[in-house]
């Protein structure tokens, strides 16, 4: 029988939720299999997994050593390059800038992500140990595609993650975005709609039933206008999948360089005069409207990221 102790940085999360973690290679199905079994205890007591972990909460393991070994196996790589640039840190949050090409989560074909670049970042300035705190992975609390630059917030800990995600779902976080669109827009507005996706096509379609997808809500301003495009402030209300790019691409004013959503023929003029095949999209700004709690010292702050690189070169070409 093996016990394993909570920490404090462990703490105030689902039991099911961390011994997915602490067994990264077992399934969900195995997971609670062992709890219907009781083979896996919380204080000597049977348990069916939605428990909420206390700090020096125990459990009991009653599997051999060799099968915890098994299912137990660290697979953090500390060794690897870290390619995000870092906008602010303290000891609870880490906002980065994501460079354009890099996945915010890994995906199934083990690439590097920013989340697996966050974590082998902490390990190496030693706020963050896997042999200590199986129970807890550093996460992000908001994702980008892979070719949108910009803000990324992730949590050092795991009140510090719980409270981002809660300021997100409440909608206490200010996101704003700059894309260069197809166009001319001459006024502010606010658009909103019905987004669903296609899991096969990965493609979001805009519609104006509400039975047919999730709320969204986006607030664009133009902040220059040249000869058939324009840079756009946007901010969105709501965070969904390829929201900004389908939404305004429902309105006649496509991303240039998104070959989902955008037009072909302007973007593979783009393509051929600057080598971008990809949307111009980067997340530059976040705001802070925190009223209590873990990040209260937050409150107010604004944390910014310019748009510069291959986005900041096509726009100036575009301005001559």
């Amino acid at each position: 029988m093996k016990e394993i102790i909570i920490t404090k940085e462990e703490v105030n999360q689902r039991a099911d939720k961390y011994l997915l973690k602490y067994f990264n290679k077992a399934s969900k199905s195995f997971i609670y299999k062992m709890l219907r079994k009781k083979r896996i205890k919380l204080n000597k007591k049977r348990i069916v997994g939605n428990e909420i972990l206390k700090e020096n909460d125990v459990f009991q393991v009653y599997m051999s050593p060799e099968t915890i070994d098994k299912f137990s196996c660290l697979d953090v790589n500390n060794d690897i390059n870290i390619t995000f640039e870092v906008i602010y840190e303290d000891e609870n949050i880490l906002i980065c800038n994501k460079p354009v090409g890099l996945l915010s989560q890994p995906d199934k074909e083990g690439s590097v992500s920013l989340v697996d670049e966050v974590t082998a970042y902490l390990i190496n300035i030693g706020d963050y140990d896997p042999s200590i705190t199986k129970g807890f992975r550093p996460g992000i609390c908001n994702r980008l595609d892979r070719n949108t630059s910009g803000i990324v917030i992730a949590g050092k800990n795991i009140l510090a993650l719980q409270e981002l995600n809660r300021l997100i779902a409440s909608k206490k976080l200010d996101k704003h975005y700059k894309c260069v669109v197809t166009g001319k827009v001459d006024n502010e507005a606010i658009i909103d709609g019905y987004l669903s996706k296609d899991s096969i096509t990965n493609k979001v379609t805009i519609s104006n039933k509400e039975n047919l997808g999730n709320y969204i809500k986006t607030i664009y301003t133009p902040l220059k206008v040249i000869q058939g495009y324009t840079l756009l402030d946007v901010q969105i209300i709501t965070g969904k999948s390829h929201q900004i790019r389908a939404h305004l691409a429902s309105i006649n004013h496509p991303l240039i360089g998104d070959y989902k959503y955008g037009y072909r023929r302007i973007n593979d003029k783009i393509k051929l005069q600057f080598g971008v095949d990809y949307q111009l999209l980067h997340a530059y700004k976040v705001k802070f409207n925190v009223s209590g709690g873990l990040l209260s010292y937050l409150d107010g702050k604004e944390f910014v990221s310019e748009v510069e690189g291959r986005f900041m070169e096509v726009w100036s070409g575009l301005c001559i």
